[in-house]
């Protein structure tokens, strides 16, 4: 059986969610970061980088998002949750993960882990003041260029559907107006909906 590791209010949601989507078979430990579990030799000997998602499977133990998300959707669900259809859907699937984590992720990562680019205090105020103005900018690319609709690709749910939903949870706490992107706020509110959402989010939020 898979064990993945999360915290809450963290990109571990996503592939959460795709586990709940597919029905897999998982066991969900919740690390409290307040307490710097991450940190513990326990999870280290998981993942030494200190950051979740972690998932353990019976081949060994992947982490980073878009790596677990490929590999749950190719191992549980549909050719279509990752375009194995069309070379050409599947390099876009890539594509569009691949800014999620990235750009997009990175962007956000200023607001709480500004630490990880400079320890001057100035510089970490600069970095939180400046998160409504980068996160806006990279939503609405997303917003104007990049979501097909109703999914991120089209009529098609993908692995990217998830990823994008979590980055939207925390667009308010980012600053971010999310009246201005009523495309983004329609596929948050689509994939609330799906029963596999609210299962992952009654463990994990």
């Amino acid at each position: 059986m898979l064990k993945i590791f999360a915290a809450n209010g963290s990109i571990a949601l996503a592939s959460v969610i795709l586990l709940e989507e597919v029905e897999a078979d998982y066991e969900l430990s919740v690390l409290d970061f307040s307490r710097n579990e991450q940190k513990e030799a326990a999870y280290q000997a998981v993942n030494p980088k200190g950051r979740v998602p972690a998932l353990i499977t019976e081949s060994g133990i992947l982490t980073e998002t878009p790596a677990i998300l490929l590999y749950v959707a190719q191992r549980f669900g549909s050719d279509s949750l990752v375009g194995a259809h069309d070379p050409f859907i599947f390099a876009k699937i890539q594509e569009f993960n691949s800014y999620l984590a990235s750009t997009v992720h990175v962007a956000h990562a200023h607001r709480m882990r500004g630490t990880r680019w400079t320890d001057d205090p100035h510089a970490l105020e600069a970095l939180k003041k400046k998160i409504p103005e980068s996160m806006t900018a990279v939503m609405r690319l997303i917003e104007d260029d990049f979501l097909k609709g109703p999914w991120v690709h089209g009529e098609a749910y993908t692995i990217c559907d998830p990823y994008l939903f979590t980055i939207c949870s925390w667009l308010e706490s980012d600053g971010v107006d999310v009246a201005t992107l009523p495309r983004l706020m329609a596929h948050y509110q689509s994939m609330l909906d799906r029963p596999a959402t609210q299962a992952a989010l009654k463990q994990i939020s």
